[in-house]
């Protein structure tokens, strides 16, 4: 595998960067859910730095849960339609509900999530992803909380991987194709 910053070809977004954004979107939520419980739902594995990150900047009464899901199809022809490797072990009816997601993509596998976990009936469903890639998406949907806006790059770090790869960096770069 080599050394890691040898592939990594820039940093996009530094940790510092990451640490400040998230404090304005734990801020954020703390404001909008005003003393109400939440429940953030990570999104594995992805989710998992960014997690515990905005957990921590979230003063309210925060429960934490995980969901893993697969695509069907390859990687180029993703349908939307989602396998539920590991589903919530948490009732979610009547709780306000966050998903934590690494990065907005097609926004093909969050919209069938969100769709998923509305059948629940939570008291309210919102969307959190540290990136934003609005130049992929195949459906219209939008983050509630979004940390960064990135271009159409291949995006490792913090969470993101490539092979299972990079995910351990602690700021955002991007790898060459």
């Amino acid at each position: 595998m080599g050394k890691m910053d040898n592939v990594a070809q820039e940093i996009l977004i530094t940790r510092e960067q990451l640490a400040q954004r998230v404090r304005e979107l734990g801020q954020q939520i703390t404001k909008d859910y005003e003393g109400e419980p939440v429940l953030l739902v990570g999104i594995l594995r992805g989710s998992v730095p960014f997690m515990a990150d905005i957990m921590r900047e979230i003063d309210l009464d925060v429960t934490i849960d995980f969901m893993s899901v697969s695509s069907y199809g390859g990687s180029t022809k993703t349908s939307g339609v989602v396998r539920i490797i590991k589903d919530l072990e948490t009732p979610i009816e009547g709780r306000n509900v966050i998903i934590i997601e690494d990065i907005i993509d097609t926004g093909l596998t969050l919209h069938y999530l969100k769709g998923y976990l509305e059948g629940r009936n939570p008291k309210s469903l919102k969307i959190c992803a540290i990136l934003d890639k609005p130049s992929r998406r195949k459906i219209d949907i939008k983050g509630d909380y979004i940390g960064f806006e990135v271009e159409d790059k291949f995006i490792v770090g913090y969470g993101l991987d490539f092979n299972q790869h990079y995910r351990q960096l602690p700021y955002i770069s991007w790898l060459k194709e």
